[in-house]
C-alpha cells in the first residue's frame, strides 16, 4: 500500500467499480454469483463484469455453457494489461510514471512479489545451448517451444516494461510486441482487444527473433497451463532489474548453469557484456591471460552467454538439484497462500458471509499454534479437514529436512515435537 498505488487504482477503477470489485471472491465466480454480491440484476452485472474484463481487471472464461470470471493479479496482470492495450483507454504517460515510481523507485511492492514462495516466474533456457547428453532429460515445461506447441490459444502484446520505459525516455531499441500469452488467458486478452491472437508458427518466429537479440525468456512458474512468456532485456525488464537490485535472492533460475567447456576462453568479454544479471566476470590466470568466470549463485541459466560465445568455450550444464515448479496455477496459488499465512482467506473468501469470517479467523489461529497445541485442538475438534492439514504440514516438513540432508528417518527432533507418539 502507498499513495502511488492509490493513484494507479484511481485511474484503472471508477469509485463504483472499486466498491463492487472489493466484494468479489478470490476464486472463479459466475454472473449469478456476482449479481448476488452486487445486489443487482444478472444483466446489469454482466455489463459491469465485461467492462472490467475490457480493462484487463478480470479474466473471463467459458467453462462449458457457463461464463466464469476471475480477478487478475497485479503482476503479471492488470498492471501490464493497462499498458499493453493500444485503444487509448488509459493515459499511458501518467500510468508509466506512476508504475515506475511504485515498482522501480519505492521498491516495497517488488520486494513482496519476489518474496512469494513459490515464485510467480521462472527463466527458460535457450534450448539450442543445452548439451546433447542433457537434451534427453530436459522436462517439457522447461522448453519454451513445448509451451508454444501445446497452447490452445496464443496472443502477442506490447511489452509492459519497455513500453513503460519508452514513456520515461529510458527504453532500449529492442522490439516491444513480443509478450506472449497462452491458453485461457490468451483467449480473454484477445476477446477484449488487449493482445493480438497469433499462430504457433508466428509465436516460434517471435521466440527465435528474441533469442537472436539475446533477450531472456521469463515465464509463468507452472508446469501445466503456462499463461505467459516475456522476452526480457536486462535494462528495462522489472524481473531482471529487481533480481540484481535485491541481491540475487529471487528464485527465477532454470535447472541449468553456465560453465567452462573444453574450448579455451579467449577473454573477449562478450559473455560479460551479454549476461543479463552480471553473473560473469573476467579473471586473470597465472599466465596473465583473462578468462570468464561465472558466479553459479547468480547465474539464472538462460543460455545467452553460450549462444554468443565466439570461442565456444561456454556450455550449459544441468544443475545437480531440479528446482521445484508447481503443477499448475492453482497449486502455486495454494502454496503461496500457505507460505504467506493467508490460506484461510483462500478457503473462505466470501467476505459477505459471517460464517466465512469466523472460519477464516479460526483457521488463522489454528495454523499459528505450536505443533503440540495444534494436536490438542485437533483431538478436541476431531476434524478430518484439520487432520489432513496437519499431516500435509508434517510430511512437507519431513521432505524439507530430508532434501536438505538433515535427516533420513522420522526420528528427527523437529519432527518428534509435532507427533503424539514420536
Amino acid at each position: 500500500m502507498s499513495k502511488t498505488l492509490l493513484k494507479i487504482l484511481e485511474i484503472l477503477f471508477t469509485e463504483g467499480e472499486a466498491d463492487l470489485v472489493s466484494v468479489l471472491p478470490i476464486n472463479l465466480f459466475t454472473v449469478e454469483e456476482a449479481a448476488k454480491l452486487f445486489k443487482k440484476s444478472s444483466n446489469e452485472t454482466r455489463v459491469i463484469l465485461n467492462t472490467l474484463a475490457d480493462k484487463g481487471i478480470l479474466f473471463d472464461f467459458a467453462t462449458g455453457e457457463t461464463q466464469a470470471y476471475i480477478l487478475t493479479p497485479t503482476m503479471a496482470g492488470f498492471f501490464e494489461f493497462s499498458l499493453m492495450r493500444l485503444d487509448g483507454r488509459f493515459d499511458k504517460q501518467v500510468l508509466s510514471e506512476l508504475y515506475y515510481q511504485y515498482v522501480n523507485t519505492e521498491g516495497d511492492f517488488i520486494r513482496k512479489i519476489f518474496s512469494i514462495e513459490p515464485s510467480i516466474l521462472r527463466a527458460l533456457v535457450y534450448e539450442d545451448t543445452i548439451e546433447k547428453e542433457d537434451r534427453v532429460i530436459v522436462l517439457d515445461y522447461e522448453r519454451a517451444s513445448h509451451i508454444i506447441d501445446t497452447a490452445t490459444c496464443i496472443t502477442v502484446g506490447i511489452c509492459y516494461c519497455r513500453h513503460k520505459m519508452e514513456h520515461l525516455g529510458k527504453a532500449c531499441n529492442n522490439p516491444q510486441e513480443v509478450c506472449l500469452t497462452f491458453n485461457k488467458s490468451a483467449e480473454s486478452l484477445a476477446k477484449h482487444g488487449i493482445a493480438r491472437q497469433i499462430s504457433q508458427r508466428q509465436a516460434h518466429r517471435i521466440l527465435e527473433q528474441c533469442m537472436e537479440l539475446g533477450l531472456v525468456q521469463i515465464g509463468d512458474n507452472v508446469q501445466e497451463g503456462v499463461n505467459w512468456i516475456c522476452n526480457c532485456c536486462s535494462c528495462c525488464c522489472e524481473a531482471l532489474v529487481a533480481y540484481r537490485k535485491l541481491g540475487y535472492n529471487a528464485r527465477i533460475t532454470t535447472n541449468f548453469v553456465s560453465e567452462h567447456g573444453e574450448e579455451d576462453c579467449t577473454g573477449c568479454s562478450d559473455c560479460v557484456e551479454r549476461c543479463p544479471v552480471d553473473a560473469i566476470k573476467l579473471r586473470e590466470d597465472s599466465n596473465g591471460s583473462n578468462y570468464a568466470c561465472v558466479d553459479a549463485t547468480r547465474c539464472i541459466g538462460c543460455g545467452v552467454c553460450v549462444r554468443f560465445c565466439p570461442s565456444g568455450s561456454r556450455i550449459m550444464a544441468r544443475r545437480k538439484e531440479t528446482a521445484f515448479v508447481p503443477k499448475d496455477t492453482f497449486e502455486r496459488f495454494i502454496l503461496s497462500a500457505i507460505s504467506t499465512g493467508r490460506l484461510q482467506n483462500v478457503l473462505f473468501d466470501d467476505y459477505t458471509l459471517w460464517t466465512h469470517d469466523l472460519l477464516r479467523r479460526f483457521l488463522s489461529v489454528f495454523l499459528s499454534l505450536e505443533p503440540v497445541k495444534r494436536l490438542l485442538a485437533q483431538r478436541q475438534i476431531r476434524s478430518r479437514f484439520l487432520n489432513a492439514l496437519t499431516k500435509m504440514e508434517y510430511y512437507t516438513l519431513f521432505d524439507r529436512l530430508y532434501n536438505h540432508g538433515q535427516t533420513t528417518d522420522y526420528s528427527h527432533p523437529e519432527l518428534r515435537q509435532g507427533t503424539v507418539d514420536g
